[in-house]
């Protein structure tokens, strides 16, 4: 099966300013998912992991949706291209009228790609069980090939629901919980100071930051009572990032994470205070809106920034995470034989359009070198 999408879609800028997309019905809360059976929906092609399908749940969601179902649960971390073609195989013969993607980010990644292969689009649903992609709620897919991650942009890829059952967070993982959650974090960090953003992306992104700064170490520790405020903070910062774009950072993990398979917020984490530093001559306002909404004391907008960024960094380490790239488990000398191969890929990339500034080669250099540390 021949199947070709970066052509069309790769790099495809849909974004514009003086436009706001709210296509997304959002239903949120304990028991969300018995809002699928007011869809009327008769052949749903559910899109998931093993881990969903072995322990029931995948069926679980198929029997509250009501009508028949098929399952296509290969998912796997970092989604390729030949994986989103088996699934789309397999998609095309069953024909839905729903596609269902259930799962963390790889999950609606992958059902995003599956939805572009198909001849007429059914009702796209995301229920996301992870709280830091923000993809139930964006016009974004990454997708994996020959070891390079590439952004897909196109309004067609936002899901028409999204479904934030608080049900399907109690049982998550710390590690989970701490990688999701920095991940949810670079989306507000990047947004708020995106050139393509405005009050309205702006808005969404420091709400979203100051609740996961406030309740992430809460649910760490096991605090389950705040897992669904979490839940829609990291939405919003979707839907935010969704509107204005992301940035330098997110360019650069795309670029590592498809050298080094290394999770999205583990690497966003060690990256983000450097990121700060670097963005900071343009966009220390938009930074210090942050500081301030997080109760960062400071009698000026810098210090207000810099103890912002001590915050996060203190978060970083309360959540266990790395960091250095080389805790995050890259080697130096792995980084400088892969590094021109690195920033080619993250210069290519459709995020750094957002950045707030230009960012030269050796500046991305330079970041990644700094955090080799």
């Amino acid at each position: 099966m021949e199947f070709c999408i970066f052509g069309k879609y790769y790099c495809k800028r849909w974004w514009r300013m003086g436009t706001i997309s709210l296509t997304t019905k959002i239903y949120f809360g304990k028991g969300a998912v018995a809002r699928l059976r007011d869809l009327g929906a008769k052949r749903i092609f559910l899109v998931t992991d093993a881990f969903f399908f072995q322990n029931g749940i995948a069926k679980e969601i198929l029997h509250a949706v009501g009508g028949e179902g098929k399952i296509f649960h290969g998912v796997l971390p970092d989604p390729s291209v030949s994986l989103v073609a088996e699934g789309s195989k397999m998609a095309q013969e069953f024909a839905p009228d729903m596609l269902l993607a259930l799962g963390g980010g790889s999950s609606m990644d992958c059902a995003k790609g599956i939805l572009l292969s198909l001849p007429q689009r059914p009702v796209f649903v995301a229920v996301p069980t992870t709280s830091g992609t923000g993809s139930e709620v964006t016009a974004f897919s990454i997708l994996t090939h020959e070891g390079v991650k590439h952004p897909l942009i196109d309004p067609t890829l936002r899901p028409d629901y999204a479904i934030l059952d608080d049900d399907l967070l109690q049982n998550l993982p710390p590690k989970l919980i701490a990688e999701a959650g920095m991940d949810a974090l670079t989306h507000c960090m990047e947004a708020v100071v995106s050139k393509e953003g405005d009050l309205y992306s702006q808005a969404l992104a420091v709400t979203a930051a100051e609740t996961l700064m406030e309740l992430l170490p809460r649910s760490f520790d096991g605090d389950k009572s705040v897992r669904g405020n979490i839940h829609l903070a990291a939405t919003l910062a979707g839907i935010s990032f969704d509107h204005a774009g992301l940035g330098v950072l997110h360019a650069v993990i795309h670029a590592l994470g498809g050298a080094f398979h290394i999770p999205h917020g583990r690497l966003g984490g060690v990256l983000l205070p450097h990121v700060m530093v670097l963005n900071e001559k343009v966009s220390l306002h938009q930074y210090a809106r942050v500081a301030r909404a997080c109760g960062m004391e400071g009698a000026w907008e810098k210090t207000a920034v810099r103890n912002l960024r001590g915050a996060i960094c203190r978060l970083r380490k309360h959540l266990g995470l790395p960091s250095t790239l080389r805790e995050a488990g890259i080697e130096s000398k792995e980084l400088e034989e892969r590094m021109e191969e690195i920033v080619s890929a993250a210069e290519q990339d459709a995020c750094l359009l957002g950045n707030p500034r230009s960012v030269s080669r050796e500046e991305m250099r330079k970041l990644l070198r700094e955090a080799m540390g």
